[in-house]
């Protein structure tokens, strides 16, 4: 999948935000990571994959898909604090468990902040990709789903979130 219409969407809504809240000084990378942080362990929450204990399915796909996009725009945001305007991501399937793969993913940011690089954001990138592929994702879903949160974001914004 090509991401550059979504990397475009979040200039532009890290620009909104950041003029609207006189933040256009401020680094707010770590701010960022741990944001995502949040949003993936909010992600893991509505997928239920780790509660063994519990009996109760996960939530419908809509509400995971919300959930997933949450982590797609502070992913994005992140590349573009890293240079990044534009992404190929592998694509490839995994053969790893949904647990895994968050595991993978919160390893992965973890990374990202302690080491800034294109290489680690890529594993993050291709990480968080197989997730959506394991979670049942096609691009075309992401896509309509980042663009639906995304004007709900700017919505957000304009009513002072």
């Amino acid at each position: 999948m090509n991401w550059k219409t979504l990397f475009d969407m979040q200039k532009e809504l890290d620009h909104y935000i950041l003029t609207q809240h006189d933040l256009q000084t401020e680094n707010i990378f770590d701010k960022k990571v741990l944001a995502l942080l949040v949003e993936i362990g909010e992600l893991a929450n509505e997928t239920r994959c780790f509660k063994y204990w519990s009996v109760k399915p996960p939530s419908k796909k809509p509400v995971i898909a919300e959930e997933y996009v949450d982590g797609i725009h502070f992913i994005l945001s992140l590349g573009l604090d890293l240079g990044l305007d534009t992404y190929e991501s592998d694509d490839k399937a995994s053969d790893h468990d949904v647990t895994t793969l968050f595991h993978q993913v919160f390893q992965a940011i973890t990374t990202l902040k302690a080491d800034k690089s294109l290489t680690t954001y890529r594993t993050l990138f291709d990480t968080y990709v197989s997730l959506g592929q394991v979670l049942g994702f096609s691009p075309e879903d992401i896509k309509k789903a980042y663009m639906d949160k995304n004007k709900i974001n700017f919505e957000r914004q304009n009513q002072g979130y």
